[in-house]
């Protein structure tokens, strides 16, 4: 592979920040400081712009079904580096009958095949808790698994995948023997069965009655309920997708007592209200809000206000996109009449990185430290993949994303490489875009567009004791 020495930008890390030059050898960062004196294949000036390391988002699901509706898979993982993120962690679900090992298996050749255009590292999530799992559970940081990561899921009830707390306490027991770190999606099931049907019954069908039937406080219950059961078990947790103000104190003040808990929030949660719920068209009517319905449900500014202050703080310590991309003609409106069959999630990798810079290090509520750390730092180091990926180091994959701060630009679904039929953040301005991506030292985007090709991600093998183990 030929070198490259980007010079004269921003170097950006969780750490620090100065002028400075990077040179990419053989797909890794060989050399990185100021006023290098080497030569290159290729030289690139970065003069006014940001060197970052490549997002890591920890949080996706590029398949996913709710009933017959599966989500747009990774014919759009092209979407992840358009957007300036060079991996992302993909939860892969248990097959029923089948180990979590053969669950993988299956999913990389059936699913993924030759497409990806991103590397990739996974969670494994359960559907199927029998005794056999947990004794899987001692294997998942081998390094032929590589995945030291399990989410269980306390929401959804009278769904395969729906753990109850003795199954979460056994997982969590297995698991911080070999230092593998449990996930939970904290809503309480039976608060939510019991909320849908009354909101059902009191004629709220549409897309609100999802925020309706799934108010903070079914959030708030479960983290208390997952940190009592992390702090039983002597072992670390980590809670996904943080929506509500309580829910995050719970964390903080649990974290504060000596419990072994943490927890991420997505992009929409920080930027998005509830009121697009409400939101019409002249050619969906009320249904419109539908695009918006997702797990746990968006929150009033409220909400938002105190999950920007989190992540400032460290209280939470990575932003994920939680993309799930069904479609609104073909999946969402299997949902008129009953919001409780609308698929849950949208596509939102793409758009990640743009937007907390422009929601976070723009308006000032973080850094731009900040937004390495929780962009990218962070995730690889609580699913175990750092150095090698997260961060500008000798030695790391030469993961780099340029940033042009001053590319504004509105987001649209023309230029969406989501393939989906509608895009989330439709029509928000966004300041800054990526003006390069190289994953492992090759040039996969410039300006936003993609030049890579499909099939060239990689399995990214993570190790155990991640972050979760280390605080």
């Amino acid at each position: 592979m030929k070198s490259t020495l980007i010079k004269n930008g921003t170097v950006v890390t969780a750490s620090d920040e100065y002028v400075g030059d990077i040179l990419i050898e053989d797909g890794k960062i060989s050399m990185i400081g100021r006023n290098l004196d080497v030569k290159a294949d290729t030289v690139v000036d970065a003069s006014g712009k940001y060197v970052m390391p490549g997002g890591v988002d920890q949080h996706t699901h590029f398949l996913f079904r709710m009933d017959d509706s599966r989500c747009v898979g990774w014919e759009s993982s092209s979407a992840a580096v358009c957007g300036g993120t060079t991996t992302i962690v993909d939860f892969v679900n248990q097959e029923i009958g089948k180990s979590l090992k053969q669950s993988v298996d299956n999913y990389v050749r059936d699913e993924i095949g030759d497409q990806a255009c991103c590397d990739y590292a996974f969670h494994t999530v359960v559907y199927d808790p029998t005794p056999e799992l947990f004794e899987e559970i001692r294997h998942l940081g081998d390094p032929d698994y590589g995945i030291p990561t399990m989410k269980l899921f306390m929401a959804y009830k009278g769904q395969p995948y729906h753990m109850e707390d003795g199954a979460v306490l056994k997982a969590l027991q297995e698991a911080k023997k070999v230092g593998v770190t449990i996930m939970v999606h904290a809503e309480s099931a039976e608060m939510i069965a019991t909320l849908q049907q009354q909101t059902m019954d009191a004629g709220i069908t549409g897309p609100y009655g999802h925020a309706v039937s799934r108010p903070p406080i079914v959030e708030e219950e479960a983290v208390k309920r997952a940190a009592y059961l992390a702090e039983l078990a002597d072992a670390p947790i980590y809670i996904v997708h943080v929506t509500a103000k309580g829910a995050m104190e719970a964390i903080r003040d649990s974290y504060a007592k000596g419990v072994r808990i943490f927890g991420e929030t997505c992009t929409h949660y920080l930027t998005v209200t509830t009121d697009v719920l409400k939101s019409t068209s002249p050619e969906n009517g009320e249904f419109e809000g539908a695009k918006y319905v997702c797990s746990p449900a968006l929150r009033s500014q409220e909400h938002l206000d105190a999950l920007w202050e989190a992540v400032k703080k460290g209280w939470l310590n990575a932003v994920s996109s939680d993309h799930c991309a069904f479609n609104f003609e073909t999946h969402k409106k299997r949902g008129l009449g009953d919001f409780r069959k609308i698929p849950n999630g949208c596509a939102g990798v793409e758009n990640r990185m743009q937007m907390v810079w422009t929601y976070g290090v723009e308006t000032g509520k973080i850094s731009k430290q900040q937004f390495v750390e929780l962009c990218c730092t962070n995730p690889a180091k609580i699913n175990g993949i750092y150095p090698q990926k997260g961060t500008l180091a000798p030695g790391s994959d030469a993961d780099i994303l340029i940033y042009d701060p001053a590319g504004d630009y509105t987001i649209t679904k023309a230029t969406s490489h989501h393939k989906t039929d509608y895009e989330p953040f439709e029509g928000r301005a966004v300041k800054g875009r990526p003006a390069q991506v190289y994953l492992r030292g090759k040039l996969v985007v410039e300006n936003s567009r993609y030049l890579g090709t499909e099939g060239e991600g990689e399995f990214v093998p993570g190790k155990p004791y991640g972050l979760a183990y280390q605080k």
